[in-house]
């Protein structure tokens, strides 16, 4: 049973007591006891207000992130052991604010913590909704993720707060199963390894950021891992060992006016020696379904520290950009690489990329292999500065352009069909081959676009093969690696 106290009762009542607020439930990966989850009051909380909405938190962005002692905490709450929550909204409707909530212990149930929300230090679930404001949330053990919502129904509404993360596979907000995730101005903090800040697995979801700091540290932690539909707006995002980005199946991301910073250094899998600010692919492990992704960029600022801005693998992918600012600080990375790896099939593993442009400049190369294509379309006056397949003709690639947008080559490039007005394209005194033969410079053309043909037949946010305790096919067992 949930116990509040209201703003004006009795100090030494409330300095006495020491009470769970965390609602026990049979479904939720464990359950809150007395000797391991307390909540100390230090002041008096106000009384939480339900249904609250993320409406009412949009635009809240600013210009200095919040840190911890800028939250003022009137109760802590604690959880210990392993595979428990500190707070859990299970079916129900409950709010928070000015707390600090402190989770500890590691869960033996890696797939249960992943999917379903074990050891999670906040967990809503079975349609509860959870509103949040004014947090501070850490945690300190494996897969014990920040703040968790698990389900179609489901909705957590945080705003205001600041989160840290120190174990791996700890994400900062986890969506899975269809939930939702309404999030504003927060600071995030994530060091372990395969902990992105914003984070979702099997089953995906909807998840809404807006303002706020996010920031991972480890190994295999982009700021962002989607197996749901993500949008962050006005934001900065930074990423110091992995990918910024990193979209899985039939899934999707879009930026609106954020600042991404990313670095990927250390590699979490060897099924790929390239690093990447964004990185677009299937694993293949049942966590994301297959079929066309897309991420999507309106404004703001990517900038890329080393290896390729986007790489796409063994899946098909669309990639909208409008008007972004996008710097590749590494002189050896292409803007664009669609190429096999080690996810899926030999032969039929590369990316399938439809990538358009309004009133953007692009800067460097494009590589497309023999097993993937590209359908390149600028217009609304974006520029294109480099080459595409610049070693010779390897994959299907179809560029059109209109609207006033141009492409001045940086080497020769080799595409198999082209459509253009006679003032699109600047050879700077280099070839384009067209399926083989030579552009004659200042000449229209009309081509074809390729079929990119994906196999999905449903997002992420499907229902899982399984419930929490159930043996479910391809949840057990070694999925294949993520990068």
């Amino acid at each position: 049973m949930k116990k509040f106290y209201q703003k004006g009762m009795a100090i030494g009542l409330a300095a006495l007591l020491t009470v769970s607020l965390a609602a026990c439930s049979s479904s939720g990966g464990g359950n809150s006891t007395a000797d391991q989850t307390t909540a100390i009051t230090t002041a008096e909380p106000t009384v939480a207000a339900t249904g609250a909405s993320a409406d009412a938190t949009a635009g809240a962005a600013t210009a200095a992130a919040l840190s911890e002692s800028d939250i003022t905490i009137n109760n802590t709450i604690e959880n210990s052991a392993g595979g428990e929550h500190a707070i859990t909204a299970d079916g129900e409707t409950a709010s928070y604010r000015n707390t600090k909530v402190v989770k500890t212990g590691d869960s033996s149930q890696n797939d249960e913590a992943d999917f379903y929300g074990d050891n999670a230090a906040i967990f809503a679930t079975n349609g509860g909704t959870l509103d949040l404001s004014d947090m501070v949330v850490k945690t300190d053990g494996s897969h014990a993720n920040a703040v968790f919502s698990y389900g179609e129904g489901t909705t957590v509404n945080i705003k205001d707060s600041y989160i840290e993360t120190a174990g791996n596979c700890s994400g900062g907000l986890m969506t899975t199963g269809g939930g939702t995730m309404n999030a504003s101005n927060l600071t995030i903090n994530t060091s372990g390894n395969s902990s992105a800040a914003i984070r979702s697995d099997r089953g995906g979801g909807t998840v809404n950021v807006d303002g706020g700091s996010y920031t991972t540290s480890g190994t295999g932690s982009p700021v962002i891992y989607s197996t749901a539909d993500i949008t962050v707006s006005n934001a900065a995002m930074t990423s110091t060992a992995s990918q910024g980005v990193v979209v899985e199946g039939k899934n999707s991301v879009t930026l609106n006016n954020v600042t991404l910073n990313a670095d990927n250094n250390k590699k979490n899998s060897d099924k790929s020696s390239w690093y990447q600010a964004v990185m677009i692919y299937q694993s293949m492990s049942g966590d994301a379904a297959e079929g066309t992704s897309s991420f999507t960029m309106n404004g703001g600022t990517l900038t890329n520290a080393n290896g390729d801005i986007f790489f796409v693998n063994n899946t098909a992918t669309d990639i909208a950009l409008t008007g972004a600012t996008i710097v590749n600080n590494d002189p050896d990375g292409y803007f664009l690489r669609a190429a096999a790896a080690g996810w899926g099939s030999e032969g039929s593993n590369g990316g399938q990329v439809n990538l358009s442009a309004k009133q953007q400049t692009i800067n460097g190369d494009m590589l497309v292999d023999e097993v993937s294509h590209l359908n390149l379309t600028l217009s609304d006056s974006s520029v294109f500065s480099g080459a595409i397949n610049s070693s010779g003709q390897a994959g299907e690639v179809y560029v059109a352009l209109s609207g006033g947008a141009k492409w001045t080559l940086t080497a020769d490039s080799y595409i198999t069909s082209l459509t253009c007005d006679a003032d699109s394209i600047d050879l700077n005194g280099h070839t384009l081959y067209v399926n083989g033969t030579a552009y004659t410079a200042g000449t229209a053309s009309t081509g074809q676009a390729i079929a990119v043909v994906s196999t999905g037949t449903s997002r992420g946010g499907d229902t899982p093969p399984g419930k929490p305790g159930e043996q479910s096919g391809s949840d057990h067992g070694a999925p294949p690696e993520k990068p």
